[in-house]
């Protein structure tokens, strides 16, 4: 799609509420996906919030240039597992422009990534700092740091679009998927069902360490979805989710992604 097409007439501009549904389907690659996915601004209330924190800044970060638009997937076209959950903090991925990057809860996964050989590195300080991925795509239900990290359904609903494409663009690797909490578990299960993959009636409840296997569907190949509690600080202060326990669920999914010998 060139731009021409992403801006003719009739067709969705970035400020229309359509402006996903239309354009992520259409996309032939995660390049193209992304780079829409950074000017999306269907959602007012994130635009507005995300360009506010942009222009206040935290003190800490007062000498940088936030970010300030909708964060992208991050991670190899030809990734075999996928890791949803919400990723765009005011102050991380809002700010330094990449998924689980700048902020603790990133600190925390990416820590986790590379015990098990899936990161370049143990850390995650800017867009810049040469962290790489191997095998493994980062991404979340909502592509913009939403208020007190909550946000709506209608947003996430708006949203959906983007991940439904990242999903089918990776699908010819992709083996398995870790979803980070329950809002990116409810989130996912619609775009599963909508792809045709069968989901189990009742249909299967979000819990750590939930691992469900969708059978494959038109001579593809089978599904692993598997739940872990979000690392955001709230669940890693308290112990809720304690390193051995992320690291736990974490290693059986690249197992079944085909990552670990």
């Amino acid at each position: 799609m060139d731009e021409a097409e992403a801006t003719g007439p009739g067709v969705p501009g970035p400020d229309d509420q359509d402006f996903p549904a239309h354009h992520a389907s259409r996309c032939a690659g995660l390049g193209e996906l992304d780079g829409l996915v950074t000017h999306c601004r269907a959602c007012p209330r994130l635009v507005a919030w995300r360009e506010e924190v942009a222009r206040e800044k935290r003190a800490a970060f007062r000498d940088q240039d936030y970010w300030g638009r909708p964060v992208p997937g991050f991670g190899p076209p030809d990734a075999s597992l996928a890791v949803v959950g919400l990723a765009p903090a005011a102050h991380g991925g809002n700010r330094t422009g990449r998924m689980f990057t700048g902020d603790a809860t990133g600190d925390f996964l990416f820590a986790a990534l590379h015990t098990l050989g899936l990161a370049s590195q143990p850390g995650s300080t800017h867009a810049g700092d040469g962290l790489t991925l191997r095998g493994v795509r980062l991404t979340s239900p909502v592509h913009c740091a939403p208020p007190a990290n909550r946000p709506t359904l209608a947003e996430r609903d708006t949203c959906r679009p983007w991940l439904a494409a990242e999903l089918a663009l990776l699908a010819p690797h992709l083996r398995a998927v870790l979803v980070l909490g329950a809002f990116g578990w409810q989130a996912l299960l619609p775009v599963l069902a909508a792809a045709g993959r069968p989901l189990p009636r009742p249909r299967p409840a979000f819990g750590h360490g939930a691992h469900v296997v969708l059978p494959a569907t038109d001579g593809g190949r089978e599904l692993h979805l598997l739940g872990s509690y979000h690392p955001s600080q709230r669940n890693t202060f308290t112990g809720r989710l304690t390193m051995p326990m992320f690291t736990e669920v974490l290693r059986e999914a690249a197992a079944v992604a085909g990552l670990l010998e």
